[in-house]
């Protein structure tokens, strides 16, 4: 069994055939997927979603790229609106450097906010940085001087400092379809010495397709073959990454119930 620790189930690109696309994730033995929140207006639909199907957890928060769109939240709100039983993390927040769609003050700002409530709640935050490793690994080390938070950072695809600044600070990594693209040896190198305790596996759907996939729309199905790909670059079998990034997820997300639970 795999859990897809992060999709966007609430996106359009699902919504002619969301159930048959979870069916397919089932198949393939996903047994959980984390849909997660990118816009905090749009949260009553990420919601929705994961209250429909039983397999489908969610986050709150809003995603860098909005965080000037988006009414400013509070840390009140997160936490009150991270109360939902389905809800098992906040965010995405963070840095992107890239696009740079927001002001980097309004997304530094934002991104301690979520953090403040990751701290509060207990609840892990998902942290999209891209292009921003320096800043990103400065807020974190600085907001985890204020106290500990559990947190992960999304679809890895930074730099080694940044991976080993997030270890040490005791955030896991989780890796998308980005590790199984022809020049990412880079990122497969990063990966091969990430601990197996702290590694967890994505889609990041409907984006970003893993081999053999490329070019089509991604979804949870196919975090299998991002799965594989890992399993090769640690020497262990496509089981035993399996289990390992399983234990990790319920561990990290762990107000999601165990696999056997009714959700």
């Amino acid at each position: 069994m795999l859990i897809d620790t992060h999709c966007h189930l609430d996106f359009p690109d699902f919504a002619p055939e969301l159930a048959e696309t979870i069916a397919r994730a089932k198949a393939r033995g996903v047994a959980r997927m984390i849909t997660i929140s990118t816009h905090l207006s749009r949260f009553d639909r990420v919601k929705a979603v994961a209250e429909t199907y039983p397999e489908v957890f969610c986050t709150v928060g809003t995603h860098p790229h909005h965080s000037h769109e988006e009414a400013e939240p509070t840390v009140e709100a997160l936490v009150s609106l991270s109360r939902h039983p389905k809800c098992v993390g906040l965010g995405e927040a963070g840095l992107d450097y890239h696009y740079d769609h927001a002001p980097r003050e309004v997304a530094q700002r934002i991104f301690r906010i979520h953090v403040q409530a990751a701290r509060e709640t207990g609840l892990p935050l998902v942290i999209h940085t891209r292009d921003a490793d320096d800043d990103c690994a400065a807020i974190l080390k600085d907001e985890m001087g204020k106290g500990a938070f559990p947190a992960l950072l999304h679809c890895f695809t930074s730099g080694r400092a940044l991976a080993e600044t997030a270890l040490q600070l005791g955030l896991y990594i989780s890796f998308s379809g980005v590790v199984t693209f022809k020049n990412a040896e880079y990122l497969r190198e990063i990966a091969r010495d990430v601990p197996l305790e702290r590694m967890l596996v994505e889609t990041d759907a409907p984006f970003l397709a893993p081999t053999p996939h490329r070019g089509k729309r991604n979804e949870p199905a196919f975090v299998v073959d991002t799965a594989r790909v890992l399993a090769d670059v640690k020497g262990i079998s496509a089981a035993e990454l399996a289990i390992a990034t399983t234990e990790n997820a319920l561990r990290l997300f762990s107000k999601m119930p165990p696999l056997d639970a009714v959700a």
